[in-house]
This record gives C-alpha cells, sequence and structure tokens, in this order.
C-alpha cells in the first residue's frame, strides 16, 4: 500500500490576510460604536413615548451590537494559530458566532412577538412624534452601517450574520417610521403594534437561514455547492483509479472545505501514481474549491492479495524436527 497526501493549506502565506482582517476589525469598532449610542437614545425615547414598536427596533439593535461584540472576538480568535490540541486553529469560531447571532434574532422575534400580544390586550397612548425622529434616525444609521459592512460579508459567514442582522434593524426603522406616521398624524395606536409583529416575522425569517446553514457546518455536512456523488463521479472519470472508498468531504468554516478518500488505482510504478495524485489534487482543487485533500492510493495488486498468516512462513520441518537445537 501506497499512502500519499497533500496539505495545500500548509504552503499559503496567510500573512497578506492580516491587513484585511484589522480593517474588518476597525470597520466593526466603528459600527459598534454609533450602535452603542442610537441604542441608548431609541431606548430612553422607546420608554418614554410609550412605543412598543421603537422598544422593538431597541432591542434589536442591542442584539446588533451582541452580534458584533461576538463577531470582534470570533475574529481576534481567528487569527490565532493552530497549536496543542487545537490542530485546526480556530477558524470554527466564525460559526459559533454565526449560530449565536441567529439564535438571537430568534429570541428577539419571540420576546416582540410577545409583547405586542400583551398591548394589542392593553392600549398605551403613544407619542408619535418623537418615535418618528428617532426612527428616521435609525434608518439613516442602519444604511451607513450596511454600506460599510456589506463589502467584507461574501467570504465571511460571522459577518453575514451582522449583515442579516442590520438588514433586518433597517426594515424594522422603515415599520417604524410608518407606524409613527400613522400615530401622529391619525392616532392609530395599532399601527404600533401591527408593525411590531411585522418587524418579529422578518427578523424570525430572516434568521433560520443562518442558523440552519452553521448547523449543517457543526454536523459536518458537506457544503451546499458539492454534490459527494459528483466529486465520486469524476475521480472514477481518471485512467487508473478504479474504486474510491471512505470519502468524506466536510467544512471547518463558510470557505474552508475539507475531502479525504482511499483510491485503488492501478499504477506500475511510484512516478506514476505521484503523477496521478498531482493531477486528483489541482481537479479537486480547481473544479470543486476544496482547499484541504487527503488522498490514500492503494495499488490494486496489492489489494488483491491475500494476508499469509506468519505461522505459514516458517519451516515445517524445521519445526516439528526433534534434533532442533534450542
Amino acid at each position: 500500500m501506497l499512502s500519499l497526501q497533500w496539505d495545500e493549506c500548509s504552503c499559503k502565506d496567510t500573512s497578506i490576510n492580516v491587513p484585511n482582517n484589522q480593517h474588518k476589525t476597525k470597520i466593526l469598532w466603528i459600527m459598534l460604536g454609533l450602535l452603542t449610542c442610537f441604542f441608548i437614545a431609541e431606548w430612553s425615547v422607546g420608554l418614554w413615548s410609550q412605543s412598543l414598536s421603537l422598544q422593538a427596533d431597541a432591542g434589536h439593535i442591542l442584539s446588533d451590537i451582541t452580534a458584533l461584540l461576538i463577531s470582534i472576538f470570533a475574529s481576534f480568535l481567528a487569527r490565532q494559530p493552530a497549536k496543542n490540541q487545537a490542530t485546526f486553529g480556530y477558524q470554527r469560531i466564525e460559526v459559533l458566532a454565526a449560530l449565536l447571532n441567529g439564535l438571537g434574532l430568534l429570541a428577539i422575534a419571540s420576546f416582540i412577538t410577545w409583547e405586542a400580544i400583551n398591548r394589542w390586550q392593553h392600549p398605551a397612548s403613544i407619542l408619535g412624534l418623537p418615535m418618528l425622529v428617532l426612527a428616521v434616525l435609525g434608518l439613516i444609521i442602519n444604511l451607513l452601517n450596511i454600506t460599510l459592512l456589506h463589502p467584507h460579508t461574501h467570504d465571511d459567514l460571522k459577518l453575514r450574520g451582522a449583515l442579516l442582522h442590520l438588514i433586518a434593524d433597517t426594515a424594522s426603522s422603515v415599520g417604524v417610521i410608518i407606524a409613527a406616521l400613522a400615530v401622529h398624524l391619525w392616532d392609530w395606536w395599532w399601527a404600533d403594534v401591527a408593525i411590531s409583529l411585522v418587524v418579529a416575522i422578518f427578523t424570525g425569517l430572516s434568521a433560520l437561514p443562518l442558523v440552519q446553514e452553521s448547523l449543517k457546518i457543526f454536523l459536518e455536512y458537506a457544503p451546499k455547492s458539492i454534490d459527494p456523488d459528483e466529486v465520486e463521479i469524476s475521480l472514477k472519470y481518471f485512467p487508473g483509479v478504479t474504486q474510491v472508498e471512505k470519502l468524506h468531504i466536510w467544512a471547518i468554516n463558510s470557505n474552508q472545505v475539507i475531502l479525504c478518500a482511499n483510491l485503488t488505482v492501478e499504477c506500475a510504478t511510484d512516478r506514476e501514481r505521484e503523477r496521478l495524485l498531482n493531477k486528483l489534487q489541482i481537479h479537486l482543487q480547481k473544479t470543486f474549491k476544496i482547499s484541504e485533500v487527503t488522498l490514500q492510493l492503494t495499488s490494486s495488486k496489492n489489494s488483491s492479495k491475500l494476508p499469509i498468516h506468519p505461522l505459514f512462513k516458517q519451516n515445517v520441518a524445521l519445526m516439528i524436527s526433534p534434533n532442533k537445537t534450542h
């Protein structure tokens, strides 16, 4: 049996990612400062004006702040090198942060729904003008934060979770503006409750895909973009590969995919095996975007031979000869 392995990750120069990570962290701190100041103002005005939708939006802002804190902490841990028992490093912290963000959104949605039901049963007098001013200010801040964050979310699951928070909060701000106009112009108190329910539904629905994707990574599902059956067929297509066994594909985070498999091959020499292995590596990397590959190549000739028990390797005549000296 010949075992050949290749690990692309160990050859990468990760130093080029440091400035990018530092830039992301700086943006997150700026957003955190803006949201913290706005949360204090919105929560205070929400209590003063008796606006449930404004309080709900403030609660959503609080979840945004928590999400950003988690993302900053996750970014710090993700830069730490692999050591001791953490042989993969801390890349999966990104997935944990995304899962916590999603669960936080579901909790906020449940709380808003409960409060809306109570408010419907016990209406309160609402001040529409302060509610309107804060909602407009919230919309401006959310749009600014989305503009800052969006370019950095394409390959980062934890930042994508933070972006979902901001998008949901932007929709919430639009809803609060509509409710504030209805309350201020026509004294429609029920509009405040109705918008709160809409915000809760939107928040919950936006969280479900994030939670689902995070759980799939934790359960070591193959990425949605990769079909394991298609990978197996493509490997068997290579001349010399006769069988593919124990094919496993999983993700460490949103952009680090790993594959391992046992391949039975018909190669006469070690040089032929090396050439085949190199072709397989390039194919998996370019076609399926798999970053780390571990392949074990087994010769079909060696695998067809049955193992011989050690007893039959001995000279039986010598073993039973009475003249054998000890």
